[in-house]
């Protein structure tokens, strides 16, 4: 499927949820990793905020791309972000929707305010 780079320079994100480990099996706990290099992967709650509108979304990042000094509610960084629509059929009813991945979650700071 198309993945699609998400530009984020212009936006705040702020971390919500803690990383935690992404399980890709609910009923064995199986942990989810990643296709290529078999490391396991994480989730990280964010909220975006890009002009005046917020989303929140779930990003899934590398185990090895969670950085030193995360706290809830502070900004920090997503560094290439992109967001890959997806869809399955689970019993029976079709569901999409877009799943965003980052090569890591860092630390950052708010963005300067403009004419502050």
């Amino acid at each position: 499927m198309r993945s699609i780079r998400v530009e984020t320079s212009a936006a705040t994100i702020l971390l919500t949820e803690a990383p935690e480990t992404k399980i890709k099996d609910r009923q064995t706990g199986e942990v989810a990793t990643d296709a290529t290099t078999g490391e396991a992967l994480m989730t990280v709650g964010v909220v975006y905020i890009e002009d005046g509108e917020s989303s929140l979304v779930k990003v899934t990042i590398p185990q090895s791309g969670v950085g030193e000094g995360l706290a809830l509610g502070a900004p920090v960084a997503l560094p290439g972000l992109i967001a890959r629509p997806w869809e399955s059929t689970f019993n029976g009813q079709q569901r999409h929707g877009i799943a965003f991945r980052a090569a890591a979650v860092t630390p950052s700071a708010f963005p300067a305010q403009v004419g502050a």
